[in-house]
């Protein structure tokens, strides 16, 4: 009874130890490698042949959230961590705002050890989830809602689940989790990137919402953008 206490103290220990270290590097990534890394996100999910995100959903979506390598790491308690970029249409639904930096963090309780990264891309397929996106931060599952998004080619866009949804998330798991949910997830602006980026502080209601000029460091994801959707009119 006492060997398996303390074993299982020891593995609660170097599971939050690994946590708290992934959690930590993934701060410490570079503004211009997640943007990078966003891009090759989008790129991926978009092209991943059958299993792929519907192109007529994102050519129908208002804003797009991507989150490369979100880290879930636990061991019974869990946690979630990731940042990744949140653009929307611009004026007149032709091409796309710059990108505004976002967090997403959560917890979650139930029976898990482990660690894994999940590549995570939300949709924003309406106004009411637009205008949780441009707040300062909102919950999935409380203040916003969001339903998995269909998957393959000629899934089409018009039914009752993705009509009604405000957002649909799609996720590429890898390591010991596997799937992920994103019910209670926190999302916020990340003010440290969004002035690395600009060079001042900036909200995300003001990036996404103004005609902030793309920056150089995000040419490679307005790219995948703008491959992978088209413009609306």
């Amino acid at each position: 009874m006492t060997i398996n206490l303390r074993h299982c103290v020891w593995v609660l220990a170097i599971a939050g130890t690994m946590g708290s270290a992934a959690f930590a590097a993934d701060r410490e990534v570079k503004v211009d490698d997640r943007l990078d890394a966003s891009a090759d996100t989008l790129t991926d999910m978009m092209k991943a042949s059958d299993r792929g995100i519907p192109r007529d959903l994102l050519d129908k979506a208002k804003c797009v959230v991507v989150i490369p390598g979100m880290k879930k790491a636990g061991f019974i308690f869990g946690a979630k961590y990731g940042s990744g970029f949140a653009v929307c249409r611009r004026a007149g639904n032709v091409g796309w705002t710059a990108p505004a930096a976002m967090i997403v963090e959560g917890g979650s309780v139930g029976f898990q050890i482990g660690l894994s990264e999940t590549d995570v891309v939300l949709l924003v397929m309406n106004d009411g989830g637009m205008r949780h996106l441009l707040s300062d931060k909102f919950t999935i599952g409380g203040d916003a809602s969001a339903a998995a998004g269909p998957i393959g080619r000629t899934a089409s866009a018009e039914t009752d689940a993705m009509m009604s949804a405000e957002m649909l998330a799609y996720s590429r798991s890898r390591g010991l989790f596997a799937g992920i949910s994103l019910e209670g997830a926190t999302l916020r602006s990340d003010e440290e990137a969004n002035r690395a980026l600009y060079g001042h502080s900036s909200t995300n209601h003001e990036i996404l919402t103004g005609d902030f000029k793309t920056p150089m460091a995000a040419q490679k994801f307005e790219r995948a953008l703008n491959r992978d959707s088209v413009s609306r009119n």
